[in-house]
């Protein structure tokens, strides 16, 4: 869905850290492109800083990270760290994976959107994305 300027929503997905399985990240890449999202996919094996920078560069709405690896509460602390250091407060932090509840909740007072065990709908999360940029991106 294009903004005024006809503009799709920009969604950067990552994996981040040694996890060598993508094939949940590859498939909600493919969904957000043909929900009409760009989407840059970084592949396998990123840094938090290597996320940020990209999602800086490609001037992102939001950045979805998926993680199996139980990296995620050092994961997206110092991936949200360095998005404040370069005032990126406008862009969504979401994500998926092996977390569990109460870390999503943790992860939420820190600043994180909703995350997403396996087997959630990818309507769901379209939405989610569509609707969270909508409200803070002046889509």
């Amino acid at each position: 869905m294009a903004d005024s300027f006809n503009r799709p929503i920009r969604v950067l997905v990552a994996k981040v850290g040694l996890d060598g399985h993508d094939r949940g990240a590859r498939i909600i890449a493919t969904t957000l492109r043909d929900a009409g999202m760009e989407v840059i996919y970084t592949g396998l094996r990123q840094t938090p800083e290597m996320v940020v920078n990209t999602a800086l560069q490609e001037d992102v709405d939001a950045i979805g990270i998926s993680i199996l690896s139980g990296a995620h509460m050092t994961v997206f602390p110092k991936i949200l760290n360095l998005m404040k250091e370069k005032q990126m407060d406008d862009v969504l932090v979401t994500g998926g994976g092996i977390i569990p509840e109460s870390d999503m909740r943790e992860l939420k007072k820190l600043g994180v959107g909703q995350l997403f065990p396996p087997g959630t709908s990818t309507a769901e999360i379209v939405k989610y994305i569509k609707d969270w940029v909508h409200q803070h991106r002046n889509f």
